[in-house]
């Protein structure tokens, strides 16, 4: 037998060495939900290990984790006023505005800053949009995104995220940002974001469960790999600077599928269902949570996405998982 592919498997140095899919701390971003108030931190049920913060102690929790090597955070903020326009969403002194001006001031350049662009936790029904006739309206939506793009940007955002699924919401966002002088304040599109199962949690978490109906009419049909493409392109047409796949653990075929037909970084969204799910079975005895998260993470970067945006972060760096 000439060949024996188990030879670059006999040791674990020799296994590093030849290892096709490596991780780096540089891959990860950290969510955190920003809530009103001061010296606010609070658990949230549905997620063990993580919590609201207020601007206060969000400071604090970050500058915890920049020393680990988490120096890029993604806000959602959570707790504003809810109307049917959304307004409180895009007001100059938004609880997600004034945490990105007290995170630059304390750490300028160390920290980039990404901000969640939706209006989800900020209406009374709970949609990514302004509703008329239990119906979610795109244009008239796209204009209150771009609005609250733009406060974010003046706030000092390195970067917003639109996650409402909403056609054209790119080119809108891109060109208010443009007229107002933020060419350089880049573009996470939410460019395949499933209407799924695995957001539960994270509706506790950003109180921004629909008050009736669903997400179907605007967020994707999972089963539809074809128009994942389309979404995908047409951001990347419109201006985005990075696509992201959302949940990512049951859809490692659009991320692997969208990596080899774009040229613009690929990340994923490691979501809130998929952590919950991951910390019941540890707590359960039912998996090796250290074992799990790793091969989840790994599988993330084996289909291609050289960004990954988990609550896992934290604890994988502060245990030296790497």
């Amino acid at each position: 037998m000439l060949i024996r592919p188990r030879r670059l498997r006999k040791s674990p140095i020799i296994r590093e060495m030849v290892a096709e899919t490596r991780l780096s701390k540089d891959m990860f971003v950290y969510p955190y939900f920003v809530v009103p108030g001061k010296q606010v931190t609070h658990a949230i049920d549905a997620m063990p290990g993580i919590s609201h913060f207020s601007a206060d102690t969000l400071l604090k929790d970050v500058e915890k984790g920049l020393k680990l090597g988490i120096n890029k955070v993604l806000l959602f903020g959570v707790g504003e006023d809810k109307t049917e326009d959304a307004s409180s969403s895009f007001h100059e002194d938004s609880i997600v505005s004034h945490a990105v001006r007290e995170l630059k001031k304390e750490f300028s350049e160390d920290l980039f800053v990404i901000t969640d662009v939706c209006t989800c936790a900020y209406t009374t029904h709970g949609h990514c949009g302004i509703m008329h006739d239990d119906y979610v309206q795109n244009d008239e939506t796209v204009e209150i995104l771009s609005k609250m793009a733009l406060s974010h940007a003046r706030a000092g955002a390195d970067m917003v995220a639109p996650s409402d699924m909403m056609d054209g919401r790119i080119r809108g966002i891109r060109e208010k940002l443009d007229q107002n002088g933020f060419q350089n304040t880049s573009i996470m599109s939410y460019s395949i974001k499933f209407a799924s199962a695995y957001y539960g949690p994270f509706r506790e978490a950003a109180e921004s469960a629909p008050g009736k109906g669903d997400r179907k009419a605007y967020q994707m049909d999972f089963r539809n790999p074809n128009e994942t493409m389309r979404e995908a392109f047409l951001d990347e047409e419109e201006g985005a600077d990075i696509l992201m796949v959302k949940p990512a653990l049951a859809y490692l075929d659009v991320i692997h599928r969208l990596k080899q037909n774009t040229n613009l970084p690929v990340a994923c969204y490691n979501v809130s269902g998929e952590y919950s799910m991951v910390k019941a079975a540890a707590k359960n005895g039912w998996v090796d949570e250290q074992k799990v998260i790793m091969e989840n993470m790994y599988a993330f970067s084996r289909a291609g996405a050289s960004i990954i945006i988990t609550y896992h972060a934290r604890e994988i760096l502060e245990n030296g998982w790497m």
